[in-house]
């Protein structure tokens, strides 16, 4: 596909501006990946409550990917109460501050079971995780 200066340029600009690095794992879905990494970047900011998203294809672009792929993130997004469609202005971050904290609450508990999986896994007891993540907790980013 031959692409005009304009938006070659166009994609340059959204590239700089998003620094979105996708990286795909094997035998996971890849719109379940786009799903969990747009999650992600709406929990932490990347996209505030209330802003536009990047369109279909810009996504699509940018993750190399079939826009289909990237359509049916953002419906499954859509579904979950996360992004809301304009009809003619496009995708944007819910505002609702019920379904940004669902965000954080399922990442969190999602992210914790994970790291306590792997410290019991390692021998750890349940006490010597808690004072683990305690100390580190209070430690200075």
């Amino acid at each position: 596909m031959v692409r005009n200066r304009y938006e070659i340029n166009h994609m340059n600009r959204f590239r700089e501006e998003t620094s979105m690095e996708w990286k795909f794992v094997d035998g996971i879905p890849i719109y379940s990946q786009i799903v969990n990494e747009l999650t992600v970047r709406i929990a932490r900011h990347d996209y505030s409550p209330g802003q536009k998203l990047p369109s279909v294809r810009d996504i699509a672009a940018e993750a190399c990917v079939n826009p289909n792929t990237v359509q049916r993130a953002l419906a499954e997004l859509e579904r979950n109460g996360l992004v809301r469609t304009e009809r003619t202005n496009g995708r944007f971050v819910t505002e609702d501050e019920r379904a940004l904290k669902e965000i954080y609450k399922g990442l969190s508990s999602s992210y914790i079971d994970e790291l306590v999986e792997k410290l019991r896994n390692i021998g750890m007891s349940d006490m010597e995780i808690i004072e683990a993540v305690t100390s580190c907790v209070g430690k200075e980013k």
